[in-house]
């Protein structure tokens, strides 16, 4: 019998920390260290995610062949360095800032990865797009395709053109430092007064709610578009290159005013600088597909970066951009770098041949991280003096869809936690889509943020036609699509009056809690041989209410990440207005429950031997 050969890839040090581990090229886990440690982002090294993925697999260290790192340290300081030298001595409060950091632990990277994983074997760093660009390739459905990497920056590339052909890519294009889609779009996301590398899809949630009244400014003051979809940012404005901050003084000009202090009011300006910044955005991608498209000639595209989880721009590009077929990695960002260097580990250092999947893709449905069995769960719901009931898998979908049935509110924790930032049915928040109270409900009492964020919508896949202006695949929730026209609610003449956050509660579908104020939605698209369970509940709803669509968001609270664990599940059930929680096989009502009392030791991660 052949020794099988395991690959461990790794991202670090930057945010969204992650490990993935694959056996003979098939992936085995991957999970980001955010979800193990709760800090939001984490960017440590991803100690804890590695350790589950061994144990996934279960093999030591020792078993793995070949780890590899997302990108090139060495390359990233030389752009950090010579940007701190190009705008010295400006730049110098910024360097000695990040430059001992640099020093101490960035440019040992490599001793760092060998001390903290015990492991004498081989490392491989590869460039960061293409980790991207391989992460979104390898586990495509395409034996051939165009690819499009866009994110705020690696070492030098801040988008790049490849074209990916059986076991190989090729990339035939960059944009480069300092002229970033990326940092675009986070210096709004900051001026707005959201958090960067977290806030941008809050400024393309706000963005329908303002007029593009600044696109001119943006194209005539700020960047140089060219057809090709290359453009070049005009620095006086932002303070990225030398400076802690993304934006300077004269932004603050040319946009009326300081940046908004974080969680203070929205204004209208701020809706309409995102939906200005998203018109933009939008724009250049599709100019970049276009040019991909010309550049390859492949009917095909893949996407990855983080740019690639702006679903609205991915919604265009599969309507009105040149390629037949789009398929996006779902762990897009700097996460999913760790399972695209582990790939091009195994086409390239082993020089593995590929062959595109016969059905799907290779991201089995991106449930790759940990699942819990029932004795594990049982387990800690008696530690915590937890009521609950324990039920065959019928009656859990049957009591669950009429939960839903009846505008309750269900936590859903069943199987892999997902790899990426979408929860996709695994550790979900779900609701009743036909609620026009639903959305507020959800948004203020539960995930405790904003109250414009929308929710997307969990439909059948064999459905989505009915609901939506979209026939093809969506299991990663990273494309918009509209509402079919026939399920619109027409607005009346005093509601076309509204402006920004007063357009919130006017019901817009016979599906108003996943309908956004432009008649889109943010879909995915769900299939029994993915996720059983998740499948067969919302059939049991369509069955009670004639209805294939449920409510999806992701089971966390505002600044926490998803939760991993059924302790994690729990303790966010009892701090939010969940009405039930699904801790597969086992429902609880919130009414049943111990009282909820904040740091006592029974509320602590269970752990067991």
């Amino acid at each position: 019998m052949t020794t099988p050969v395991y690959i461990l890839g790794i991202s670090a040090f930057y945010h969204d920390s992650a490990a993935c581990l694959l056996r003979d090229g098939h992936i085995v886990a991957a999970a980001q260290e955010e979800r193990f440690t709760r800090v939001k982002g984490d960017p440590a090294f991803p100690s804890r995610a590695v350790q589950y993925c061994l144990d996934a697999a279960g093999i030591e260290i020792g078993d793995v062949s070949h780890v590899g790192f997302y990108d090139k340290p060495l390359l990233k300081f030389e752009r950090i360095l010579e940007t701190y030298l190009a705008t010295a001595p400006k730049g110098f409060s910024s360097f000695l800032k990040a430059g001992p950091l640099w020093i101490k632990e960035k440019l040992y990277t490599d001793r760092s990865l060998r001390d903290a994983l015990s492991y004498d074997g081989d490392i491989f760093y590869s460039e960061h797009h293409e980790s991207h660009a391989a992460s979104a390739f390898f586990p495509s459905p395409f034996q051939e395709a165009a690819i499009l990497t866009m994110d705020g920056v690696g070492e030098w590339a801040t988008a790049s053109i490849g074209l990916g052909r059986d076991a190989e890519i090729d990339i035939l294009r960059e944009l480069r430092w300092p002229d970033s889609l990326g940092l675009l779009y986070s210096a709004f996301t900051y001026y707005t007064g959201f958090k960067v590398n977290s806030g941008e899809y809050k400024v393309m949630g706000l963005a329908p709610y303002g007029e593009p009244k600044y696109v001119d400014t943006i194209y005539r003051e700020l960047v140089d578009l060219k057809d090709d979809g290359s453009f070049t940012l005009n620095q006086r404005y932002f303070n990225y290159l030398a400076g802690l901050t993304m934006t300077n003084g004269a932004f603050d000009t040319l946009f009326g005013g300081p940046p908004r202090v974080p969680e203070t009011n929205l204004t209208q300006r701020e809706m309409d600088l995102a939906r200005s910044v998203q018109v933009v955005c939008e724009e250049i991608m599709l100019r970049m597909a276009r040019t991909a498209h010309r550049e390859t000639g492949s009917k095909n595209l893949c996407l990855a970066g983080g740019v690639a989880l702006n679903c609205v721009g991915n919604g265009r590009l599969l309507r009105e951009g040149p390629f037949e077929r789009i398929w996006i990695q779902p762990a897009a960002g700097d996460a999913g770098g760790a399972l695209g260097v582990a790939q091009l580990v195994w086409h390239r250092q082993c020089k593995q041949t590929r062959a595109a999947p016969a059905d799907g893709d290779g991201m089995q449905g991106a449930y790759l991280g940990p699942g819990y069995d029932a004795e594990t769960i049982e387990i800690y719901l008696r530690s915590v003096g937890a009521v609950y009931q324990r039920l065959d898998r019928a009656d859990l979908l049957s009591r669950a869809a009429e939960l839903l049935a009846s505008e309750k509110v269900v936590g859903w924790f069943d199987g892999r936690m997902e790899f990426g930032p979408r929860a996709l049915g695994s550790r979900s928040i779900l609701g009743d889509p036909r609620s026009p109270r639903m959305q507020a409900q959800m948004n203020i009492k539960i995930k405790f943020r904003e109250g414009f964020r929308p929710f997307a919508p969990s439909v059948l896949r064999e459905r989505v036609g009915d609901y939506f202006d979209l026939e093809c695949d969506s299991p990663y929730m990273l494309l918009v699509a509209p509402v079919r026209a026939e399920r619109r609610i027409a607005m009346t003449q005093a509601h076309d009056q509204l402006w920004g956050i007063d357009k919130l509660n006017v019901p817009r579908s016979d599906i108003p809690a996943v309908t956004h104020i432009d008649y889109s939605a943010r879909i995915q698209t769900v299939t029994r041989s993915t996720n059983p369970n998740y499948y067969d509940l919302i059939a049991e709803f369509e069955r009670r209410t004639g209805c294939a669509v449920v409510v999806n968001t992701s089971f966390n609270v505002r600044g926490e990440p998803i939760v991993c664990s059924p302790a994690d599940a729990y303790r966010c059930f009892m701090r939010t207005h969940l009405d039930h929680l699904v801790l597969w096989p086992f429902l609880l009502d919130k009414t049943r429950q111990p009282e909820w009392k904040e740091g006592t030791a029974w509320q602590q991660e269970f752990q067991l031997d």
